[in-house]
């Protein structure tokens, strides 16, 4: 659930409690401004400590879960990373070489975009699918693809 989606539930428990957006602000110690920008969905940023605070006002709660991994996460993140080139990373050789530890040279282009492009959540689900196969333990995967990473000298803040 992302801050716009937040926000349209925040406004449908503001109304059903018939409180105008003023007299929310006024409760919770946020501006008007701020309560509209939520509800409009161009709230950048709220915060964890004002968010929760103005849900446990409106008799809300933020609960954490696992969301359920996409379906065929690795298909994806290998199809992710195979955008621009001729040559496919293959999800099957993908999972091979994150089981090595070996970067085969011919996909040596295809993993650099994956590490400097694909969402990272994608990432995760695709490790999460590998270890799952595999019964590799996770933290060999995230080792061997941070060590891909460093060796490839990927600009992404994640890997440093």
């Amino acid at each position: 659930m992302n801050l716009a989606d937040m926000g349209q539930l925040v406004q449908a428990r503001r109304e059903a409690l018939g409180l105008s957006q003023a007299r929310l602000a006024r409760l919770s110690g946020l501006s008007r401004a701020t309560i509209n920008q939520l509800e409009n969905g161009t709230l950048v940023d709220l915060g964890t400590h004002r968010l929760l605070g103005l849900l446990h006002v409106l008799g809300m709660d933020l609960i954490a879960q696992s969301r359920t991994p996409p379906t065929q996460a690795l298909a994806l993140l290998s199809q992710t990373a195979s955008v621009s080139y001729k040559t496919a990373l293959m999800p099957d050789a993908l999972a091979q070489a994150l089981v090595s530890g070996e970067l085969p040279e011919a996909l040596l282009p295809q993993v650099a975009t994956l590490l400097d492009e694909a969402p990272l959540p994608l990432i995760v689900s695709g490790l999460e699918e590998v270890t799952e196969r595999t019964h590799t333990p996770p933290k060999t995967l995230w080792k061997h693809l941070t060590a891909w990473a460093q060796a490839l000298q990927s600009p992404r803040a994640a890997w440093a």
